[in-house]
């Protein structure tokens, strides 16, 4: 079977999505940035009765990304799929928003997956296979949410990427897939919380970002089970026909039937902005 590697999956959809291939027979190799947060992963590997391999790997850290993907093809002498499933989540207005966590983002949600990709591509190429999965957002094909700005741009680039991308590997067997997810019930939510934590009620943003912090965490708290974006990806890197963009969620679906409804960014915003203003007025 595949050998497949997995980025960030401490939690959440890595978490899953680990789960789901070492079910099918895969030989998994999961990663995180810190192996002291591994026990949800092998408790639930155990649950499911599958076995696992769990490395450090840290996305952002190019010597730990080298080391991690030349110990998996010591070891297991190939990767046949890439799942580049780590990132973070942060709301903000542009003007407020720090450079640090502006950084963070982009780096996270956009550099690491192109470090992966690369460090892979070589052996994907000489095996003349292989599947490269991001882990996007169904924010990266709707215009942007406000106070989601530096989030909504990582993920629209990584959906461009992905898509040149594609077109550059297709000759060599190799398939590039970008996951688009509605909002799921993640790890996410602890970082609104602690955004809220640090929001600074002096800006003339703060009402605005309150309501968007409101607006994703009953999102992501009433959002579906990760286990769902699992299989997801479990069937489109089985799939040799499965499209490039695959949007996962009944959430997802609703927000792209609104931006081909709308017709245009105005109608969309209008609409949008509609949605958040009663979830203001709710929460």
């Amino acid at each position: 079977m595949a050998v497949t590697l997995i980025t960030g999956c401490s939690t959440g959809i890595g978490l899953q999505t680990a789960v789901e291939f070492a079910r099918s027979g895969d030989t998994v190799v999961a990663t995180m940035r810190n192996l002291a947060k591994s026990d949800a992963l092998t408790s639930a590997a155990a649950d499911a009765g599958v076995q696992l391999e769990v490395i450090a790997l840290d996305v952002n850290d190019e010597a730990s990304a080298r080391s991690a993907v030349a110990g998996v093809l010591e070891r297991h002498g190939r990767i046949d799929v890439l799942v580049n499933n780590a990132g973070v989540g942060m709301t903000g207005a542009v003007e407020d928003f720090s450079e640090e966590h502006a950084r963070m983002t982009m780096e996270t949600n956009f550099w690491g997956p192109v470090r992966l990709t690369r460090l892979v591509l070589p052996s994907m190429r000489a095996n003349g296979s292989g599947v490269i999965v991001n882990i996007s957002s169904i924010t990266g094909r709707l215009p942007a949410f406000p106070m989601y700005g530096f989030y909504a741009a990582s993920k629209h680039a990584i959906g461009a990427l992905s898509e040149s991308l594609a077109a550059e590997v297709a000759s060599f067997g190799i398939r590039v897939v970008c996951i688009e997810p509605g909002y799921y019930e993640t790890a996410l939510v602890d970082t609104v919380d602690q955004m809220r934590e640090e929001l600074d009620l002096s800006s003339p943003y703060a009402d605005a970002t309150q309501v968007m912090l409101d607006f994703t965490r009953a999102s992501l708290a009433n959002g579906g089970d990760p286990v769902d974006v699992a299989r997801a990806v479990l069937a489109a890197v089985a799939d040799q026909a499965s499209p490039l963009h695959v949007h996962v969620g009944s959430d997802a679906a609703g927000y792209l039937d609104m931006w081909a409804q709308t017709g245009s960014f105005e109608s969309f915003a209008e609409a949008a902005n509609a949605i958040l203003s009663d979830e203001g007025q709710s929460a």
